[in-house]
């Protein structure tokens, strides 16, 4: 049988084709827009008929109806990688529930550990060669099909074709139904403007980005904003290798500042794992030989990411405390986001010849109360680490840039102080005298 014909034997309704989930299944929904609407929509309605099935997706944008339609989760239990903005609110309101992992271990997790009984994800039209494309999910998607049971592929047309690299596509051979949903739009994710707090920060971070390096921007609107003040900086030459690639590339490429051409690693290609960002993002991806997209467990693995030279890795955090500690996932036990390839890439850019890892914060934030609280804190308290003050290297607020590798605690009390708002430093100090990590030496 041809490709085509493989594949009009293969075509169902999304009804026909959720009927193969079974009570206590585990079902996966992928990743970003590999999320399967039209199948979650058809699995929800079948709700009464099941019971303990459980799902499994990262930074999906919702609304989940397998959740929405369930709301006590005796039929549907959800649980999420990494929790977008939606994800939060579920994990708030105890109807989705947060797996701890680093995304480089993501394919090895489901290849030694889970189960996957029903894999579900949303992939570009086929080709005349029977491949589909995962689009902006590729990153996750290949591990979870590899290890499932049964595969639904729902087709959507708007899913750019990311080419690779390894791991984007998916075999008409290797899905058992084929679901066609049209042309649907895919969720946008756009970054606010930089702010002057952002500008600050990157001035802070400029002096350490040479010509010709390979830079990483972390998920969220700080890292985001980065690189549109990249875009608009004297830098030239430069390169990707990113766990996520979001519209902060595209300003760069269209400044003509991304061209990959000195990179020592995939030299002339941008390397991502994700994407997620605009409708200008996805049709600047679509089928650009510049690009190539490979699994996380390659793009995150800190090996891999050490052999691009001057390997700059830029990310968000919320607290950083006196000792180097950081928080970049959590306010307390609340889940906020995830770990994801945060630890990856400072640890990756740390090892690379010439790299270095900033963990860029504002100083202050306001609480829900209209309080000004600041993010350097005297210890992190319950709040989850995300990266351990044994691997802490760069952190930047709108104050400065302090390296905190090889600091004793005393100097790394004093780098950080410095980096807080100057209406918090005394309160600091005193925490710092009691907590011993203090000279009467230091500045104040």
């Amino acid at each position: 049988m041809n490709v085509t014909g493989e594949y009009r034997s293969k075509l169902r309704t999304a009804e026909e084709a959720v009927q193969i989930v079974r009570s206590g299944d585990w079902v996966d929904y992928t990743s970003n827009n590999g999320f399967p609407v039209a199948l979650d929509a058809a699995l929800a309605a079948r709700k009464d008929e099941l019971r303990g099935v459980k799902v499994r997706g990262n930074l999906l944008p919702g609304p989940l109806q397998i959740v929405e339609c369930d709301p006590e989760g005796e039929h549907f239990i959800y649980n999420t990688w990494h929790c977008s903005g939606y994800e939060r609110k579920l994990c708030d309101r105890g109807r989705a529930f947060f797996t701890p992992m680093i995304f480089r271990n993501n394919g090895w997790y489901y290849e030694k550990f889970l189960t996957v009984n029903v894999a579900m994800l949303t992939v570009s039209p086929m080709d005349r060669h029977g491949y589909f494309h995962f689009g902006g999910s590729l990153g996750v998607s290949r591990a979870i099909v590899e290890k499932a049971e049964r595969v639904i592929l729902e087709v959507n047309e708007a899913v750019p074709c990311i080419l690779g690299g390894e791991g984007e596509t998916v075999h008409i051979s290797e899905a058992d139904f084929v679901v066609e949903a049209g042309s649907r739009p895919l969720w946008e994710m756009r970054s606010p403007a930089p702010t002057e707090t952002d500008r600050a920060i990157a001035g802070h971070i400029f002096p350490h980005i040479r010509d010709g390096a390979t830079v990483q921007l972390g998920i969220g609107g700080m890292p985001n904003a980065l690189g549109e003040l990249i875009a608009a900086s004297d830098l030239k030459d430069l390169g990707m290798h990113t766990e996520l690639c979001s519209d902060g590339y595209l300003a760069m490429a269209r400044a003509g500042k991304l061209t990959n051409r000195r990179k020592s690693l995939c030299r002339g290609k941008g390397v991502l794992g994700l994407a997620i960002g605009s409708r200008e993002l996805y049709d600047w991806l679509d089928d650009n030989p510049g690009v190539a997209g490979y699994p996380l467990s390659w793009v995150n693995d800190p090996a891999v990411i050490a052999q691009n030279d001057d390997m700059i890795s830029i990310n968000g955090c919320l607290n950083a405390d006196l000792y180097g500690q950081v928080c970049s996932e959590s306010a307390g036990t609340r889940q906020i986001s995830g770990t994801g390839g945060q630890l990856d890439f400072v640890t990756g850019a740390a090892m690379s010849r010439g790299g270095k890892a900033f963990l860029c914060m504002s100083s202050t934030y306001t609480d829900r109360e209209g309080r000004v609280r600041s993010r350097i804190l005297p210890s992190l308290g319950g709040d989850i680490v995300t990266t351990p003050r044994s691997q802490a290297y760069y952190i930047a607020t709108e104050y400065g840039a302090v390296n905190l590798a090889g600091r004793s605690t005393w100097e790394r009390a004093e780098a950080l102080i410095s980096l807080a708002h100057p209406d918090f430093r005394e309160e600091l100090i005193k925490k710092a005298e009691e907590q011993r990590i203090w000279l009467p030496s230091n500045k104040r």
